[in-house]
């Protein structure tokens, strides 16, 4: 391949006789291996100084570029916007092809050709590529009919409000017609709702089809599923709720979709449920998980009427991220969970239900509730309009939009609402862009309608929330904190407008696979119970994605002063089985000491006297946590010893593990290596001698306890 280092020098290179040449080099246009851009221009602050190095901080793993560098917009995250464009180049092959990643926003997040002043081809990421819309995939423009004309490339990221970036690596110019998929015209199917239930055939890992259900000429559903081309490589079965619109006659419209695949979707009054739901092999038995399709934040949790309330970020039309709705699970006990409909849909494509909270409006503050039923406010970002409500007369199961949204329209996203008791008044707490800045703005309301900007905390991003805790179970002396989705935290005083932080930077409980956590609002017993979005993928299953076992936060003086615990909530043990315990018993390199067990599942815990050991720890069926003594880490993530004394606590799920250090001083998410029944677990020490204190190990049920034979609607049960 012929490369050009400068775009300018292309138009020192004649023009060939036609097109089609025999044996011509490809052109490189751009393959963004530099530092900098060269002489492409750039405006605003989207793409940075120079190409990126792959994944950007806060950005999903990117794939699927060429070399090291490529186009990136996401260099200051979603929020920023900006374009890339190139110094003028003259058409001299048939075609232009590229890679092109991240969200399918037309005329937002795009590639233009730019001929005199007019986009003459466009193309964005399509949200849909295998691994997720981070993955770059490869496109091409036929030039025929630009031939010997000069043209401008200009890479576009407009998507403001917080949402959507374009990713592009590697154009070229060449003669050889590039090997990318053809991509069939639109299908319709005309059908009469006569059931419940459209099913759609899901292969995991396919290219999106962009499915819309029309009825009376009007979109009732926009979504972007991962079908099936046939019978036979179908991955899981879909299902679309329709019977708000039983009896009516839709129109379905699929882009990118074959006859075949068309006539794969059927109707039904109840959803196949596989022989194995909830048994699968990666299968989380200790939490909830979704019957299928991708999850990623909790949502709108809240306790109300007996219930705890798990909505969350769900893509219920594949495996992987996208088609952002509220999905809605409810517990009684924090252990065992019913699935419910989807709670929240999008407005339309590109409008989708970002993450939120909810609450209960106890003195009906909105005027919404409608007889003694208390109502629920969920609060969301609508990516097309702003931070929009909607409440529940039903305990949850369905929201009716506030006709006066959107309530407050920012450069942000993922509000939290709470009820202020000093004041009497609600305050909002959500992540907004100001000024080149990521902040958290503090909103306040009287009646949840109508929104004040009260003040900013500035150093924080995605998913924030502000709680009240008491300082050691001391109701007396409570603190105030602000909980970002990275799982920083500072502690401080809030007065209902400002927060005030009592330290300097942030702190840090949770490690490993955890982020965009929430806590349920309205708790009983005045608990702070947390939830978090666990980035553990479940490859070869329907389901993808997972959550961290709901866990209690306590506030407590350390050493190193005030900082929050997060431990398992009690309501665990509603699982122990048999009980296995050993005491006091020396360590070394040639003595371990060993629980004969059976299970995958289990609750373990362990103390050391660390003694002069250079580490001690548990050994699973062959995962291993070990606390390095010099370096003062559990499983990589720091923990000082308390009185030469270190506690572990693991928590073993099918597919995963979760670390507990000190009772919560740390808390540690993350896969399972090694999974399986195991037959014992052994307590180790290595470098010297230690003493373990206690090895106690509880082997747990699973909370799927009984499977259903078959499901009349999608509850998951």
């Amino acid at each position: 391949m012929r490369t050009l280092p400068i775009l300018a020098s292309l138009l020192c290179c004649p023009l060939l006789a036609g097109l089609e040449g025999a044996d011509r080099d490809d052109i490189l246009v751009a393959d963004f291996e530099g530092g900098t851009y060269g002489d492409w221009k750039t405006t605003g602050e989207a793409f940075g100084p120079g190409p990126a190095r792959g994944t950007l901080p806060g950005q999903m793993d990117v794939t699927g570029y060429r070399g090291k560098g490529l186009v990136n917009s996401f260099f200051k995250g979603d929020g920023t916007t900006g374009t890339l464009t190139s110094a003028p180049v003259r058409v001299e092959r048939r075609y232009l092809s590229f890679l092109i990643g991240g969200g399918a926003h037309a005329g937002k997040t795009c590639m233009n050709l730019i001929r005199g002043g007019e986009v003459v081809r466009t193309a964005t990421g399509s949200n849909s590529a295998p691994g997720g819309s981070e993955e770059l995939e490869p496109l091409a423009w036929d030039l025929e009919d630009l031939a010997g004309e000069t043209v401008t490339i200009r890479i576009v990221d407009d998507a403001r409000g917080g949402w959507g970036h374009v990713n592009v690596d590697h154009i070229v110019q060449t003669d050889t017609r590039p090997a990318i998929p053809v991509r069939p015209g639109p299908q319709t199917r005309e059908i009469t709702l006569s059931e419940r239930y459209l099913l759609f055939p899901i292969r995991s890992g396919a290219r999106s089809t962009r499915v819309d259900v029309a009825i009376d000429g009007r979109n009732v559903r926009e979504f972007d599923a991962e079908l099936a081309r046939t019978r036979e490589e179908t991955s899981f079965w879909s299902f679309l709720d329709m019977s708000a619109f039983e009896g009516r006659r839709a129109t379905l419209r699929l882009s990118r979709a074959t006859e075949e695949t068309v006539a794969l979707i059927e109707m039904a009054d109840k959803v196949p449920v596989p022989p194995d739901l909830y048994d699968e092999p990666l299968r989380p038995q200790l939490r909830f998980s979704q019957r299928l399709g991708w999850n990623n934040d909790p949502n709108g949790m809240v306790y109300h009427d007996g219930e705890w309330h798990l909505y969350f970020q769900h893509n219920p039309y594949g495996w992987r991220w996208g088609n952002m709705h509220w999905g809605h699970a409810v517990s009684r006990d924090l252990v065992h969970w019913e699935q419910l409909p989807i709670a929240i849909y999008n407005k339309r494509r590109g409008d989708w239900a970002f993450s939120g909270g909810a609450t209960v409006d106890e003195k009906n503050t909105a005027g919404w509730q409608v007889g003694d039923e208390k109502v629920i406010v969920a609060s969301w970002t609508s990516t097309g309009r702003g931070e929009c409500l909607a409440y529940s007369n039903d305990r949850g199961r369905t929201f009716t939009e506030y006709e006066g949204n959107p309530v407050v329209k920012h450069n942000g996203r993922d509000p939290k609402i709470i009820w202020y008791a000093p004041g009497e008044h609600w305050v909002m707490a959500v992540y907004s862009q100001h000024e080149k800045k990521r902040t958290v703005a503090f909103h306040s309301s009287r009646n949840l309608r109508d929104w004040r900007l009260e003040s900013r905390l500035d150093g924080y991003y995605e998913c924030p929330e502000l709680f009240e805790l008491p300082v050691d179970d001391d109701a007396r002396k409570t603190r105030w904190v602000v909980f970002a989705a990275d799982a920083r935290y500072v502690i401080g005083d809030f007065d209902g407008k400002v927060f005030t932080p009592l330290h300097e930077g942030k702190h840090r409980v949770h490690h490993g696979s955890y982020y965009a956590s929430q806590t349920f609002s309205n708790a009983p017993d005045d608990r702070r119970i947390q939830i978090g979005w666990a980035r553990i993928p479940m490859p070869g299953m329907a389901f993808n994605q997972a959550f961290s076992l709901p866990h209690r936060l306590t506030l407590r003086t350390t050493d190193a002063g005030e900082r929050l615990f997060a431990e398992p909530v009690r309501e665990i043990e509603k699982l122990y089985r048999r009980k296995h315990a050993v005491e006091d018993r020396p360590l070394d390199g040639s003595r371990t000491v060993d629980l004969a067990v059976s299970g995958e599942l289990f609750d373990v815990r362990a103390g050391f006297e660390l003694g002069g050991a250079g580490a001690v720890g548990v050994d699973i069926g062959g995962n291993r946590i070990t606390y390095d003594v010099a370096a003062k880490k559990l499983a990589g993530a720091d923990l000082a010893p308390v009185d030469g004394k270190v506690e572990i606590r693991v928590l073993v799920d099918r597919p995963m593990l979760e670390i507990i250090g000190n009772r919560g001083r740390v808390y540690i998410t993350g896969g399972r290596g090694e999974r399986g029944e195991v037959a014992a677990i052994r307590a180790f020490a290595t470098g010297g001698e230690a003493r373990l204190l206690r090895l106690e190990a509880h082997e747990l049920k699973s909370i799927w306890r009984k499977r259903p034979k078959s499901a009349s609607d999608d509850t998951g049960r």
